[in-house]
């Protein structure tokens, strides 16, 4: 995936990350005051589909809307762009950085290793 959410369409994303499917009015009732206008919610919820992360289902005669690319797979999509576009795809690179700016310490560092060992088993 190589699409980037604007940070609107990443509010809405958030919420349909967090709730699960919906229909655009329900949508709207998440969003914070003043709500935007229905048909701006609409646009941007019809942007989302057609950049993959969203999809609609038939419902009467409405969509109910519904997520189609997980939190996860974007949020890793994401760093594994950072980690390609700052870190000469080194993902060493970036957890040293981490160690010599003091954000991680030994006792993370062990358990992030005993969690890579695990997995080679």
């Amino acid at each position: 995936m190589k699409q980037k959410l604007t940070a609107k369409e990443e509010m809405l994303m958030n919420i349909f990350w967090e709730h699960g499917s919906m229909f655009i009015r329900d949508l709207i009732n998440y969003l914070p005051e003043p709500k935007p206008h229905y048909n701006t919610v609409a646009t941007l919820v019809k942007f989302l589909e057609e950049k993959g992360f969203l999809e609609r289902e038939p419902m009467a005669n409405s969509f109910r809307y519904k997520v189609k690319t997980t939190e996860r797979q974007y949020r890793g999509s994401t760093v594994s762009d950072v980690v390609a576009q700052y870190y000469n795809n080194s993902y060493t690179s970036l957890v040293s950085q981490f160690v010599e700016e003091d954000k991680i310490d030994l006792e993370e560092l062990k358990a992030l290793i005993a969690t890579i060992e695990s997995k080679k088993v």
